[in-house]
């Protein structure tokens, strides 16, 4: 049997020599190594979006790839494709190590410098427990599948601003368009989603924070499944305990679920930790919420400049919504975009919070009027990202017509790409 090996090694003479020892072992397929963890994964879901078959059976991570750290990139690979055998090429044999890569996925641990029997025994090993693994794969077992979803993160330039209704509303679009799709309160000491849904439910993302290995079991315990079909991870009811959430097990949370829904929404809220600052870099598309006032458009000048400084985002990258537009105004989108270096999206939100006061004050936000002009434009924001399908006709869970509503005409968007009818975001 032919085993296929993908070396993830970002130094070139490491590079080099890892795929020299590679040519050598026998019925071995070694790929061309890629440079970094955002290639590995990229190439991985290309692989897994054809088929589970498509991905090579042993991957290989030098200590040194970046940006991201070699084992939170171990622990990624592992939950979003359990069918590959992931080797962890590292100079440090200490056994805490060895029990650090174990606990994040790794089959096996190769030792700098590399052996020609050594590496043979951890490929061999980690080809052949990656066959088992396809083996039930293909009885449907309990276990994550596919190259992932996609993840939108919205925040606040300030409190107040609408991030919360954008995320919800983003969310009950992608779900109603036929999505599986799952809302994320991030904003772990203020969030008020379940505020917003109606919903009162024990548990919450902190549950899933202290946990290293989250099977699909383990997520679906913590998440609320709410009448419109939506997955909700909810904010603790206690604030404090927002503190339990880190950046690592951030990065864990947000890997099980974009690989257990096809579109996964964040509310970020507008106070930036280590949770959130982990969701905004992992996400495909961050959504930055602004009304058009000078101490708005200042915060988020601000929380742009601190993502850029922070290494978690570029201006470029990320895409300005504005709520409660009014053409009156003197702040206008196109002066917003020269502040602040975003993109911005081609939707504004009318201010029109009429509409918006009856659910917000019930709890009811999913009952929204489908003719809400708030709403056809958040719809319609989430046609322009690609988190809706073409609409069919049909009636979305959770009321309205989807097809009176804009958004749902928007097209697919690939990762780093363009939408069917916008610009790069």
């Amino acid at each position: 049997m032919t085993t296929r090996i993908l070396p993830a090694v970002g130094d070139p003479d490491a590079a080099r020599s890892v795929t020299t020892l590679l040519s050598q072992l026998p019925d071995a397929e070694p790929a061309a190594p890629v440079g970094d963890s955002t290639q590995l994964i990229d190439t991985l879901a290309r692989l897994a979006g054809e088929s589970v078959e498509e991905l090579p059976e042993v991957v290989l991570v030098h200590e040194r790839i970046g940006p991201v750290p070699a084992l939170e990139l171990i622990r990624e690979v592992s939950l979003r494709f359990p069918a590959v055998g992931v080797v962890l090429i590292t100079a440090d044999a200490s056994p805490g190590l060895f029990a650090a890569s174990m606990d994040a996925g790794a089959r096996g641990l190769a030792t700098l410098p590399l052996s020609y029997e050594e590496l043979a025994n951890r490929v061999q090993a980690a080809a052949l427990w990656s066959t088992g693994v396809r083996r039930h794969l293909g009885t449907g077992g309990d276990v994550f599948t596919g190259p992932g979803g996609t993840v939108v993160t919205v925040t606040g330039a300030k409190g107040g601003v609408g991030a919360t209704v954008t995320a919800v509303q983003l969310a009950l679009a992608a779900q109603a368009s036929g999505h599986t799709a799952a809302l994320v309160d991030l904003d772990l000491q203020t969030g008020d989603i379940a505020a917003y849904l109606d919903v009162q439910f024990r548990r919450s993302v902190v549950d899933l924070a202290a946990i290293t290995d989250i099977s699909p079991r383990v997520l679906s315990d913590a998440v609320f499944s709410h009448d419109t079909g939506l997955a909700l991870l909810l904010a603790p009811g206690e604030g404090e305990r927002g503190e339990e959430v880190s950046d690592r097990s951030a990065r864990q949370i947000v890997s099980a679920l974009r690989s257990r829904y096809e579109v996964v929404v964040i509310d970020c809220g507008s106070q930036m930790n280590g949770a959130n600052a982990a969701a905004i870099e992992m996400a495909d598309t961050a959504v930055l919420v602004t009304t058009p006032d000078v101490i708005a458009v200042r915060g988020a000048k601000r929380i742009v400049r601190m993502w850029d400084r922070l290494q978690i985002r570029k201006a470029e990258e990320t895409v300005t919504l504005v709520n409660r537009f009014n053409r009156n105004t003197e702040i206008q989108p196109p002066l917003i975009q020269r502040i602040t270096g975003t993109r911005m999206s081609g939707t504004a939100v009318p201010a029109n919070f009429k509409e918006l006061q009856g659910v917000v004050d019930s709890g009811r936000m999913h009952e929204l009027d489908p003719r809400s002009t708030v709403k056809q434009a958040l719809w319609a924001l989430a046609g322009e990202l690609g988190l809706v399908k073409p609409s069919q006709g049909a009636e979305p869970r959770g009321g309205g017509m989807l097809r009176g509503d804009r958004g749902s005409i928007g097209g697919r968007r690939r990762k780093g790409g363009t939408t069917s009818g916008g610009g790069r975001k």
